[in-house]
């Protein structure tokens, strides 16, 4: 049993129709063009979508036959889906058909796939941060596989708890403040450090999200305990795992800081390949890491005076640069890597060594050119120099060679192929990333057109300090917060004319506001869908009492 989410629609407007007809619905209408499930392959799903919208680059055209595979020939009856709704809640059901193609539906609903829904309206409070993480992709149809997803949901669709990731670290949910670190740091010893995910390791602090002002408490905190956490935890995915650290600790009997001594069992590769093994590497999803040695240890050292490492956007802030990619390796044949190319849709794949080191990449391209020599090359001859990422990079000064070149492979500090980013994650990814800012513009700008319909200028102007009044031409000279104090005002909120709670209204007003400050200050995390969800709610409580567009 495999677990999907399937969304309806960008704005949830297939949402009802799904849940009143029992059905999971995608659009892509213009494949006008029968059963979908008559194409056996990727590639001729990918030639009718190509067909269906000639102007769409190769990314996209490739990332749609993703999504479109899987919803015809992936999803297997008897799987889970989880439906998001545009009420903070979920869905969830079972599949009990395959793929059908409606021909005499409305636009928007034709390609289906039968559903029985066994819960319509789940809070999502009641699924765990970790599993709503893995319900936020910007895709339409995906894969939730990680943290045993298909088993949680299986036990929220039977009206369980959410039972939490397989590995979940129960140890890390007793950290409830930074003393209770500090003494558990303390009472360990450098002998047995402790090890956590950047996640549980800043749910010590409160937060969810590594954003400066979070970031610099953190850090302030850590040095004023004398903590210091190998690799540090501005690095990385929220998943990975970071240990904690007496760095102030006086040298012991050798003359060596904790962090060295830490740092000296690297040199034991054999070792350090035995317990990444065990714990999991970044660039991995094996299980919890014993509580003797840290997934650090292949990890960057944290520098005193590293300022500028703060908050950056790295290559390995993106999860597919934490995914040990398909691969081949050296002496494989040509045929096994086409193999794997066609039945994964992939555009190329990594060449490695037995070491795990990159050699190069095999891409269509470089079959093309390699048979134009020799009509039956090997592996060797279709392999071309890769480009290869460090995880620690800045993400930006890669963005132009994966645009190019349509990827790059990542490596760990072992020079270890780790990842591979793909356009299309950054498609996804940054997707993700400008999504937030574009709801919270359109909300400001409805606020601003009603509050300059209705409410005249010299009662706009009353709501900022005397002194600034005069440059206040319209409700576009208004900071965001000003709103509540402006419809707070029984004139003000009169004239609007809407038939809503006011106390309601500006409780959610004042939440958007606390989500808009805190997504003006830069983080490498994602904003989840739960966070945005409140967000959400008000513009479309905006739109129904002021649908003029």
């Amino acid at each position: 049993m495999r677990a999907w989410v399937v969304r309806a629609g960008e704005n949830g407007e297939r949402e009802r129709a799904a849940l009143e007809d029992g059905v999971l619905v995608v659009g892509w209408d213009r494949l006008a063009l029968g059963h979908l499930s008559d194409y056996d392959t990727r590639d001729e799903i990918r030639a009718a979508v190509a067909a269906a919208y000639p102007d769409e680059g190769p990314y996209t055209i490739g990332n749609w036959t993703g999504q479109l595979y899987r919803f015809v020939h992936e999803i297997q009856p008897g799987d889970l889906v989880v439906l998001p709704l545009k009420s903070s809640r979920v869905a969830i059901g079972r599949v009990t058909g395959g793929y059908e193609y409606r021909s005499g539906a409305a636009e928007g609903m034709r390609h289906v796939r039968r559903v029985e829904w066994l819960v319509r309206d789940l809070d999502r409070r009641e699924i765990q941060s970790d599993l709503l993480d893995s319900l936020g992709s910007l895709l339409t149809v995906f894969e939730i596989s990680r943290f045993g997803a298909a088993e949680r949901v299986a036990a929220l669709a039977e009206g369980k708890p959410d039972p939490g990731r397989p590995d979940a670290d129960e140890f890390a949910a007793t950290l409830t403040e930074p003393a209770k670190l500090y003494e558990e740091v303390r009472r360990r010893g450098d002998g047995e450090p402790l090890t956590l995910s950047i996640r549980d390791f800043l749910a010590v602090w409160g937060v969810q999200r590594r954003h400066p002002a979070s970031t610099e408490q953190i850090k302030n905190d850590l040095e004023a305990r004398g903590l210091v956490t190998v690799p540090p935890f501005t690095d990385g995915t929220l998943d990975s795992r970071i240990a904690v650290l007496a760095g102030g600790a006086e040298p012991d009997e050798s003359g060596s800081s904790a962090v060295s001594r830490l740092t000296a069992l690297k040199a034991m590769s054999t070792m350090v390949n035995d317990v990444l093994g065990i714990l999991g590497s970044p660039a991995t999803e094996t299980g919890p890491a014993p509580s003797g040695v840290s997934a650090g240890l292949t990890g960057r050292l944290p520098e005193e005076d590293d300022e500028t490492r703060a908050i950056a956007y790295r290559v390995s802030n993106l999860d597919s640069a934490n995914r040990m990619p398909e691969c081949v390796r050296v002496g494989d044949s040509l045929g096994t890597a086409t193999t794997l190319m066609v039945l994964r849709g992939y555009s190329q794949l990594p060449v490695l060594d037995t070491d795990g080191r990159l050699r190069g990449v095999v891409s269509w391209e470089s079959i093309g050119r390699a048979r134009m020599a020799d009509p039956a090359p090997g592996l060797h001859a279709a392999t071309v120099r890769g480009q290869e990422a460090n995880g620690s990079d800045d993400l930006l000064d890669w963005i132009g060679a994966i645009q190019q070149h349509g990827y790059v492979v990542v490596r760990d500090p072992d020079h270890k192929v780790c990842g591979l980013i793909t356009a299309a994650d950054l498609t996804v990814q940054f997707g993700t990333r400008v999504r937030p800012f574009v709801l919270v513009e359109e909300i400001e700008q409805r606020l601003r057109r009603v509050v300059d319909r209705c409410i005249p200028l010299d009662r706009i102007r009353a709501t900022v300090p005397r002194g600034r009044a005069s440059r206040v031409h319209s409700a576009a000279n208004l900071t965001f917060g000003a709103y509540k104090h402006l419809l707070k005002e029984p004139d003000n909120w009169a004239a609007l004319g809407w038939g809503i709670d006011q106390d309601h209204f500006l409780a959610a007003l004042e939440e958007c506001r606390n989500f808009r400050n805190d997504l003006m200050h830069f983080s490498p995390d994602p904003v989840t869908d739960d966070q945005l969800s409140p967000a959400q709610g008000l513009l479309e409580l905006l739109r129904s009492v002021d649908p003029q567009t």
